[in-house]
């Protein structure tokens, strides 16, 4: 594979295709000249105020509750160590990989803007580890997604970061490195990257920010945008398969209606069954919902991932620790607070939830012989052996309680909070939990999509064995092309969980699009 085009971080023009190229396709970073200068000209600010003793939060005060505690200038490096050890406190499984480098370089380019205070080690330090795969192991569990993404920037830290008094003393934390899960000081010796004392402020920049809820949110709008045009595919082939009719799709329909979206899909799927002999083959005068409402259904999220996709590219260049240092002056407010994050996750999860389930109902269709215009029960390919063989019965019970657990997690998250820091931080965004089970609803929906593609496709390969004379639409037939390349017709019963993976494979290596 060959590696994406370096990225120049700035502070201000991080894109979420340059997250992606660097969490997953091995990018390197850089750190840009004027964002080299910003950063130098504010960590001279926090000397400063550190030097004229003057109550700054988190520079020479206590952290939350111990904000009004006074803390000498000559413990400011302990404080830092103290703030990264305490707070590493995150329990779960570890993140994947590509959210921690997304975290990272997201990090890296928040810092880039010049109003944290940290020296420039600290991103050269993280743009390092990027470049010779030190990826630190994160627990999933335990941030509130306000004051940032407390337990897992510590987690990070403590990889990049040393104990003043001793620079070998635990904790190190722990990294990946060449598939082996070390000690985050061995991983780091490894590669040749000298960790970091911590001076002051840098501690609390590190960690105080909304990093992990955006790291998850820009790749899961990425995916969420593969995913939407896969569903406007997969809807394309049970249309024809299930013998549907073309009305439902015109584009004089839509355009009275003028919802972008919707439009888009039913362009697409007009697009996709140009040429179909089986599409308005019946007198059949219209299709149940979850054919004909398509548009309806499928067009809205496109609307909602694009308005998450600006909010993304904004967390992606914005300040988001606490204080923050301006002219000089050190401003404490809020802007960790993951709110907007977390409220952005719970609506395209909503979203995402429709299309499974809307998806999950073709499947249903598909394999009912009650509603599926003649297709066999189960889509048992040969009559005689319908009971004997189940065919892609089960099929249909995977997609069902996929689609199922997806609506149990698109209930909002970011409503709900408990306040923390004996009340000190008493509204809190659960912003990350949000965006947790955001990528967890994208994994479901691409397996229910999975699924209604083998559905499709075996219906399809049915109907042209009854029709052979019959024409598929170019979109569909270059679909059942791709598919049939690694999934041949299933014709009798087989373990089916493979059959799934692979054709996951295939749109996650963008084969599906492609063809």
């Amino acid at each position: 594979m060959t590696k994406s085009k370096t990225v120049v971080l700035d502070g201000h023009n991080l894109s979420l295709a340059q997250v992606e190229s660097v969490a997953r396709k091995g990018a390197d970073a850089t750190l840009h000249k004027r964002a080299l200068k910003r950063v130098q000209d504010c960590s001279k600010t926090v000397a400063d105020l550190l030097a004229s003793d003057e109550p700054v939060y988190g520079v020479n005060t206590g952290f939350g509750l111990f904000a009004d505690h006074k803390i000498a200038s000559e413990d400011a490096i302990a404080l830092a160590r103290n703030l990264i050890v305490s707070h590493a406190s995150g329990v779960g499984p570890p993140f994947p990989e590509d959210v921690v480098r997304a975290a990272m370089l997201i990090r890296a380019n928040t810092l880039a803007l010049g109003h944290s205070g940290t020296r420039p080690a600290i991103i050269s330090t993280l743009l390092e580890m990027l470049v010779k795969g030190v990826t630190p192991v994160v627990p999933s569990q335990g941030s509130l997604g306000s004051s940032g993404d407390l337990a897992p920037l510590s987690h990070l830290a403590l990889v990049l970061s040393s104990d003043p008094a001793d620079p070998g003393a635990e904790p190190t934390g722990e990294a990946w490195y060449e598939g082996q899960r070390l000690s985050g000081s061995e991983a780091m010796q490894r590669v040749g990257i000298q960790r970091i004392c911590l001076q002051a402020k840098e501690g609390l920049a590190l960690t105080n920010g909304a990093t992990f809820c955006i790291a998850l949110l820009t790749l899961a709008c990425i995916d969420s945008r593969r995913l939407l045009r896969i569903a406007e595919i997969a809807t394309a082939m049970s249309l024809e398969a299930i013998l549907g009719i073309s009305a439902a799709f015109d584009e004089r329909l839509h355009a009275s209606r003028s919802h972008p979206g919707q439009i888009r899909v039913a362009e697409q799927i007009r697009a996709l069954t140009s040429g179909s002999t089986l599409i308005d083959s019946t007198n059949h005068v219209q299709d149940a919902y979850s054919l004909r409402c398509a548009p309806q259904v499928q067009g809205p999220a496109w609307e909602i991932l694009e308005y998450s996709e600006q909010v993304a590219a904004r967390e992606l260049n914005a300040a988001t620790d606490n204080p923050l240092f301006f002219d000089g002056q050190a401003l404490s407010g809020g802007n960790f607070h993951g709110e907007p994050i977390g409220l952005t996750a719970d609506f395209l999860k909503i979203a995402l939830s429709e299309v499974g389930a809307i998806s999950e109902r073709r499947v249903s269709r598909l394999t009912d012989h009650n509603h599926s215009r003649g297709l066999p029960p189960m889509l048992v390919p040969i009559a005689d052996q319908a009971g004997l063989q189940s065919g892609l019965m089960m099929l249909h019970y995977t997609g069902a309680s996929l689609a199922l657990e997806n609506q149990a997690l698109a209930g909002p998250d970011s409503i709900r909070s408990l306040p923390t820091s004996a009340g000190q931080e008493d509204l809190n965004a659960n912003a990350t939990t949000a965006a947790r089970h955001l990528a967890a609803l994208i994994t479901n929906l691409r397996r229910i999509l999975a699924i209604e593609l083998i559905a499709a496709s075996q219906a399809l390969d049915i109907r042209l064995q009854k029709t052979p004379d019959a024409s598929l639409g170019v979109g569909t037939r270059a679909t059942l092309n791709a598919i049939r390349k690694v999934l041949p017709l299933s014709t009798k019963d087989h373990a089916i969980s493979p059959d799934i993976e692979t054709v996951e494979q295939i749109m996650l290596n963008g084969e599906i699009v492609k063809a």
